[in-house]
């Protein structure tokens, strides 16, 4: 279950992408506080099986093009090699902790990539009581926002989704927001990022929460339609997707009121059905939705040449990858790392994106998109992009 492995690349391939004109030359990748040579150990513990294991693979693409791109194809930061262990937490919380605790033990001071926001809690606690640097990925609790000063993400949050969802109306007040979502940590810090950020605007939320385990969603497609809301947002995520909108659109709900949701992973696409055309995404992130910027061109190249293809979570892998190269350029110490992430400001596969110094929010920018058919198939088009600071949570101290 363990595998260790270190970015040693060739010269001649440092040299070809210096060349594309794309990567960082090697003064951007070679900083550090010591010309001594070391290894820096870093623990990727990530969903490579379990209910999430999809995200899990897409983070894992985007890290291996986010490390080469920000050392320029060397695996090293100046003197340092960059020596990364992965590690399947499988979405268990418990086995996350166990895992993390032994890296922990074995001097890593740095970990990173967690998918599923139950387990991205319980690694932050461990971050803080370790003192170890702690870069979450694709979890989007917002209870990671300030949580403490060792804690950073490479993803979006779930105030980010909210906020573009709003931007889908000019005016909520009085009126009835729904959430729909599932009974875990994802589903509850949705709802409370609505009431945050709906609420005030003067929305009424109120929510239907569905166990994480049910199969059949007829019986709360029915309580959407009961409670007859002005809008209903659903936070959805995992294997269930496609029957829950199936149940939807056989209920109903669209006929019923407006539906915002964000855009899935790519095998989502054709999961929505009859209602693909109906719906308002909100998103994080499609193939072009960067607007074909340099670094997501780069993203973009070195995915499909290992033979994938980018999806939802594969710049938060990539940006996993610039952020670790940041921390360790900025020196050998956790405290040394924590500074030099604290307000870095880079261009990433999205554009411009920033860490708030004051919490570590990932400024960044975010989309409204549709479904339309291309080739017989559904494809999302970009309906607008939203800058970062429209959608930059409420600023909070740790």
């Amino acid at each position: 279950m363990k595998a260790t492995k270190k970015f040693l690349l060739a010269a001649t391939l440092a040299a070809g992408l210096a060349a594309t004109g794309c990567a960082p030359s090697s003064s951007s990748a070679s900083g550090g506080s010591s010309d001594a040579a070391r290894t820096v150990n870093v623990g990727i513990v990530y969903s490579k099986t379990g209910p999430l294991a999809a995200y899990g693979e897409a983070y894992y693409e985007g890290l291996q093009a986010g490390i080469k791109y920000a050392t320029g194809g060397t695996g090293k930061v100046g003197n340092a090699t960059l020596n990364l262990t992965y590690q399947d937490d499988a979405g268990d919380p418990d086995k996350a902790v166990a895992l993390a605790k032994d890296l922990i033990g074995k001097d890593y001071k740095i970990l990173a990539g967690t998918v599923v926001s139950g387990v991205a809690l319980k690694l932050a606690e461990q971050a803080a009581q370790n003192k170890v640097l702690y870069i979450s990925g694709p979890a989007a609790t917002d209870a990671l926002q300030g949580i403490n000063k060792y804690t950073f993400r490479s993803g979006r949050q779930s105030l980010q989704d909210v906020a573009t969802a709003g931007t889908f109306v000019e005016s909520l007040q009085g009126k009835k927001v729904l959430v729909f979502a599932q009974n875990n940590a994802f589903g509850q810090g949705n709802v409370a990022a609505v009431k945050a950020v709906l609420g005030a605007k003067g929305a009424t939320v109120e929510q239907v929460l569905v166990p994480e385990d049910a199969t059949e969603f007829t019986p709360f497609a029915r309580q959407i339609i009961d409670a007859k809301p002005a809008m209903t947002f659903v936070a959805w995520a995992g294997a269930t997707s496609g029957a829950m909108w199936q149940a939807l659109t056989q209920q109903g709900v669209f006929d019923a009121a407006p539906v915002v949701t964000g855009l899935g992973d790519t095998s989502t696409y054709s999961a929505y059905g009859a209602a693909s055309s109906k719906i308002s995404f909100l998103s994080h992130y499609f193939k072009g939705a960067g607007g074909n910027n340099a670094v997501e061109q780069e993203m973009v190249k070195d995915v499909e040449a290992a033979g994938k293809k980018v999806d939802l979570f594969t710049p938060d892998g990539f940006v996993a990858g610039q952020m670790i190269v940041q921390a360790v350029k900025s020196g050998a110490s956790v405290d040394d790392m924590v500074k030099g992430l604290e307000g870095y400001e880079f261009d990433g596969p999205k554009g411009k994106e920033s860490v708030r110094a004051s919490d570590h929010v990932l400024m960044q920018p975010m989309y409204q998109a549709k479904l339309v058919q291309k080739d017989g198939a559904w494809t999302p088009e970009l309906v607008k992009t939203v800058p970062a600071d429209q959608v930059a949570p409420a600023e909070k101290k740790s």
